[in-house]
C-alpha cells in the first residue's frame, strides 16, 4: 500500500513560482506512474499533469502546459509539480496520485491518494 504526503503549497503572487513535492512510501514507487490533480472551491477535482514510472513520458492539462513541469526521482520516492507563471485560476488543493494502469489523465485510474496541499494565488 503506497501513501503519499505532499508539501510546497502556500500563498503567492500571480507570477510567481512554487515547486510541490509528493514523498511516497509503502510501495515499490518505481512501479507506478504518478499525476497530479487539483481541486477549486465548488468545482470537480481536474487532471494537472502526469508522468510514466520511467519518466519517459508526461502529460499536462491544456491550461498548465508551458508554466508547469511534472518530474520524478525514483530513487527519493518523489515526484514534484514544478509551477511557473502562477495565476488566480490555478488556485486549488493540489493532490498527487499514484497508478499502475500506466500514464492516464483519469482518476479512476489512479488508486492510491495523498491528502493534498494548499495553493493559493492573490492577483
Amino acid at each position: 500500500q503506497v501513501q503519499l504526503v505532499e508539501s510546497g503549497g502556500g500563498l503567492v503572487q500571480s507570477g510567481d513560482s512554487l515547486r510541490l513535492s509528493c514523498v511516497a512510501s509503502g510501495g515499490t514507487f518505481s512501479s507506478y506512474s504518478m499525476g497530479w490533480f487539483r481541486q477549486a472551491p465548488g468545482k470537480e477535482r481536474e487532471f494537472v499533469a502526469a508522468i510514466s514510472w520511467h519518466s519517459g513520458r508526461r502529460s499536462y492539462a491544456d491550461s498548465v502546459k508551458g508554466r508547469f513541469t511534472i518530474s520524478r526521482d525514483n530513487v527519493q520516492g518523489t515526484v514534484f509539480l514544478q509551477m511557473n507563471s502562477l495565476k488566480p485560476e490555478d488556485t486549488a488543493l493540489y493532490y498527487c496520485a499514484a497508478s499502475l494502469n500506466g500514464l492516464s489523465t483519469r482518476e479512476y485510474d489512479y488508486r492510491h491518494w495523498g491528502q493534498g496541499t494548499q495553493v493559493t494565488v492573490s492577483s
